[in-house]
């Protein structure tokens, strides 16, 4: 969760920097004590301004875990998409892209102390957030499973089936096993499956 990289200091100002610097403190705060348990304080001992100053930058705590979690989630994406435009072998690209761009995240945030906590927030502060991501992931997945058949020339459409039907099957199957677990782990063996079972499909 506070693994997302810096960017470049030369293609950043000082505003969006101390920006970074704020989001990336205050997520290991949320982190080491919960959301409910963190305060403006905390944060900002963490990142060492003083509150006031804090307040200038974000109105509340809601406002910065909301934009923490949208950085780890643009994050996340990028980092899946860059995977999915490689040169490995199709159904290695999209595991290695899930694990990599999304599971590795959860896996740091199931692990920490308050990891059920932050997690249950992207059912309420952080919804639309997820809803976003997820189309954009979604639109990365679709276009590498479209490119990948017509590399093979394969008309998905002669088998009932599209790119979009592939794509969110397998997004669907990831929302499933995460529900059914909160074992990574477990999560990243069931999308496995389901990376074969497309591969498959997409077999001439």
């Amino acid at each position: 969760m506070v693994s997302a990289p810096r960017n470049d200091a030369d293609s950043d100002s000082p505003e969006q920097e101390r920006r970074a610097g704020i989001l990336h403190g205050a997520l290991t705060v949320f982190l080491a004590y919960g959301f409910s348990r963190t305060t403006m304080d905390d944060i900002a001992r963490a990142v060492g301004m003083s509150r006031p100053a804090l307040y200038l930058v974000f109105r509340n705590k809601t406002d910065i875990f909301r934009a923490g979690a949208a950085m780890m989630l643009d994050h996340s994406v990028d980092t899946a998409a860059a995977i999915l435009r490689g040169d490995a072998a199709f159904a290695d690209r999209v595991k290695r892209a899930i694990d990599v761009g999304l599971l590795s995240m959860m896996r740091e945030v199931a692990s920490s102390p308050h990891g059920s906590e932050l997690l249950d927030l992207k059912h309420s502060i952080a919804a639309d957030l997820i809803q976003n991501w997820r189309k954009s992931l979604g639109r990365h997945v679709c276009r590498a499973i479209a490119e990948e058949a017509q590399r093979r020339g394969l008309d998905l459409a002669r088998r009932g089936l599209s790119a979009e039907i592939l794509a969110e099957m397998l997004l669907d199957g990831l929302e499933g096993a995460k529900t059914r677990t909160s074992d990574p782990d477990q999560q990243l063996r069931a999308v496995y499956a389901l990376v074969t079972v497309i591969d498959l499909a997409l077999k001439a």
